[in-house]
């Protein structure tokens, strides 16, 4: 349904682009502003997101429960923007801007080193939402440490 909504918005505004000629830096712009509001909602049936929430860094060693359910929402979760992802999950514990313009989102699932202090390098179990340059998730791993 949002893929049609989004192919009829995008051949409406072409058709007012032909009447009016708006220039091709405001039309860009528009379509930009229209695919990016029409992201994907993901459904997290059985993901308990205030407990997610409530544990910073996987400090208490609650996230580690979710991993099994959090693996198996990985197809759910791509094409969801960076906002829904802080939305849903909270502010991520460590943020990374990569070349291309790509940016990393790192939780960690359970208590390591970074709980004390987040300037020591943590190899405790993670997952890692990679985001495109459009801000909308292209992949999600999970290994031990961050980035």
């Amino acid at each position: 349904m949002v893929i049609k909504t989004q192919f009829l918005l995008i051949y409406y505004i072409f058709m007012i682009g032909k009447a009016v000629l708006f220039s091709s830096f405001n039309l860009l712009a528009l379509m930009s502003i229209l695919v990016l509001g029409c992201t994907k909602k993901p459904d997290l049936k059985g993901f308990d997101l205030n407990t997610w929430k409530t544990d910073k860094g996987g400090c208490k060693n609650v996230r580690i429960n979710q991993m099994a359910n959090l693996k198996a929402l990985k197809q759910e979760l791509k094409g969801v923007s960076s906002n829904d992802i802080v939305s849903l999950f909270g502010a991520p514990d460590i943020q990374r801007l990569s070349e291309r313009n790509q940016e990393y989102f790192v939780y960690f699932l359970e208590q390591g080193p970074h709980c004390g202090s987040l300037k020591p390098i943590s190899d405790a179990k993670s997952v890692i939402f990679r985001f495109s340059a459009i801000k909308l998730v292209t992949e999600i791993t999970f290994q031990n440490g961050a980035l």
